[in-house]
């Protein structure tokens, strides 16, 4: 019996051996099967390492990029230009990890028959240590659904897809910075909007805008934020670069307004004209005049009240702390503690009724504004906010159908609709004690 047993390990402890060799010798095959199906790289750069490229095309100016000391593109050739850091920084990403299609020829004899001989495009891509790598780019593949390509002193011809070969075939307007401003909009701290009927200034504290002039008075800071993204995002129109053409077309066109963009870093003067139904534009920040679009126009062509800020409160979507309004011989006195609303004898309110006088608050906007007309105030509102550090105080007076209110300390009148005035007062008479607590 034991003898039997014996002979049954040893057969088994075979097997395993045999399953273990025929495991180790067939591994390598499926490893190097893989690497043969997948396709080769051209390329493998550390982006952060390229520092310079070069495009030579047939008939054609060559296009250098490089980097500045601080490490930001600019164009060298044909002529000095700043560029567009996001549209090199995708040349760069593409061309640092180059991929091809497919390996057409280990040692390619005859260049010429895939274009290579006299390359349609080069791109001379440098590194750090002046590393040289050249990659020529030559004629579409049969079904035209991709390029021949290889480096140079690489005798190994790939293809690569139609859209890598878009991806590095640039001219200079694509790479050429169009911004017509260069200021950091983020980083504005005051502008001014001259027109032939006015002249506006912003000046901002923090992240408050201000109107200066004429005047000190309130701005509606979406509004400013909007122009100044607005003059941040204005691009020249190089679909048509005929300089000549956009200069006499400024020259002669309608002044639409002057825009004068200020931070730490200097002062920035854009000036916008309208020719029949097209606007050109031009920069103190980069040479020539330029076509740009209707939106640029547009939004430079905006008046004082554009700017203004309609609303009467500032407290914003936040719960101020204190609500007193006094609607004739009526007075209410609101409170907040923790997320209970309390009366001024101290009875809990309900915080539903409470919610809708100070939404019809919040809610109170002029459509326009005056100069004079208003009378004895019917309507008195004080709104403590922001920690207490925010105290707010609006008298509204009965004009004709409507309403006009003016801010303490303002000179400036807000006309305001009925309606809004009429549902705050009912929402102080709605005004009810909390339900007594479920014992």
């Amino acid at each position: 019996m034991k003898s039997r047993g014996l002979i049954f390990a040893t057969a088994v402890l075979a097997i395993l051996g045999g399953v273990l060799y025929w495991s180790n010798h067939h591994k390598p095959t499926e490893s190097v099967q893989a690497s043969v199906d997948a396709p080769p790289k051209i390329l493998t750069l550390n982006e952060a390492d390229i520092n310079r490229l070069e495009f030579k095309k047939k008939d054609d100016a060559e296009l250098v990029i490089a980097k500045d000391g601080g490490g930001n593109w600019q164009i060298i050739a044909p002529q000095a230009l700043g560029a567009d850091q996001s549209a090199v920084s995708g040349v760069v990403s593409s061309l640092s990890s180059l991929s091809s299609d497919r390996l057409v020829e280990e040692k390619a004899a005859d260049l010429g028959q895939f274009g290579l001989a006299s390359p349609k495009l080069e791109v001379d891509i440098t590194a750090k240590n002046n590393q040289l790598r050249k990659l020529l780019i030559g004629d579409e593949t049969p079904a035209s659904s991709g390029v021949y390509a290889k480096l140079e002193n690489d005798p190994r011809v790939f293809t690569i897809a139609g859209y890598t070969k878009n991806n590095l075939d640039k001219t200079l307007n694509d790479l050429r910075d169009k911004r017509l401003l260069t200021i950091d909009p983020d980083k504005v701290i005051r502008f001014a909007l001259s027109s032939s009927q006015q002249t506006i200034e912003f000046g901002r504290d923090k992240d408050q805008w201000q109107i200066l002039h004429p005047q000190p008075l309130r701005a509606d800071g979406y509004q400013v934020d909007e122009l100044v993204r607005k003059l941040g995002d204005a691009k020249m129109d190089l679909s048509s670069d005929d300089q000549k053409k956009a200069a006499s077309a400024f020259a002669s066109g309608k002044p639409v307004g002057t825009a004068k963009v200020t931070s730490n870093s200097g002062t920035q003067e854009l000036q916008v004209r309208k020719n029949k139904a097209e606007y050109y534009a031009k920069s103190s920040a980069i040479a020539g005049v330029y076509k740009v679009g209707s939106d640029v126009g547009q939004a430079l062509d905006k008046k004082l009240d554009d700017f203004r800020n309609k609303k009467l409160f500032d407290f914003g979507y936040t719960d101020p702390e204190k609500v007193e309004v006094h609607n004739g011989t009526k007075v209410y006195f609101l409170s907040k503690s923790g997320e209970d609303w309390w009366s001024g004898d101290g009875k809990k309110l309900d915080s539903s009724s409470v919610d809708n006088v100070i939404g019809d608050i919040r809610d109170l906007q002029a459509k326009k504004f005056a100069d004079s007309g208003f009378g004895t105030p019917s309507l008195e509102i004080s709104v403590t906010s922001n920690g207490g550090k925010r105290s707010e105080n609006v008298e509204i007076s009965k004009s004709g159908d409507g309403y006009i209110a003016k801010r303490q300390n303002e000179p400036a009148l807000y006309i305001l609709d009925a309606k809004p005035v009429e549902d705050l007062k009912k929402a102080g008479d709605d005004l009810k004690a909390a339900a007594p607590a479920k014992k």
